[in-house]
This record gives C-alpha cells, structure tokens and sequence, in this order.
C-alpha cells in the first residue's frame, strides 16, 4: 500500500510541472525555430500595427529574448532589428 501511495504522490507531482513545460515552450529566452520572411513579417504586421516601433512593455508575445533581440539596449524594437531577431530565432510565432 505505501509503494502504491508513493507511486501516485510522485506521479501527481511530475504531471503537472512535465504539462507546464510544455505548454511554454519558450519561456526559457533562449532561441527557437528561425522564421521565414513571410512569417516575419505577419508577426511584424500584427505586433506593431504603425509599423514604426515594438515597445518592451509590449514585445512578450512576440520576442523570445528582448536583450538578445534588441542589441541597442533601448526602449524599443525598430524593424531591422526585428528582422534580425527573426533570422536568429527570436521571434516567436504564433497563428492570430
């Protein structure tokens, strides 16, 4: 009886945490899948409607690093610097 209890402990302590790794994928900052120019630019296109610049307040849903992601270290994401993310795998992607 006691194995079995240890068995469900630690099976209810390993699914959740193994189904919240998965769920966020990139939530380490670290690089992921590189974008085509296509995809690069819809995510530039929904992420910065005015085309001018991505804010830090608002790049979570796009960037996966923003210190890798912006080398300038200002306050925001032009596009050059957007474009580059997305060829170095920082840019995340997701269907709108």
């Amino acid at each position: 009886m006691v194995k079995y209890a240890t068995l469900i402990a630690s099976t209810l302590l390993f699914v959740p945490g193994y189904a919240y790794a998965v769920h966020h994928t990139m939530t380490s900052g670290r690089p992921s899948a590189v974008l085509s120019h296509a995809k690069c630019s819809e995510v530039w296109k929904h992420a910065v409607p005015t085309g001018d610049t991505l804010a830090k307040a608002d790049a979570g849903p796009y960037i996966v690093n923003w210190h890798m992601a912006n080398p300038d270290n200002d306050a925001s994401i032009d596009q050059k610097e957007f474009f580059s993310a997305c060829r170095k795998g920082l840019v995340k992607y997701t269907k709108y």
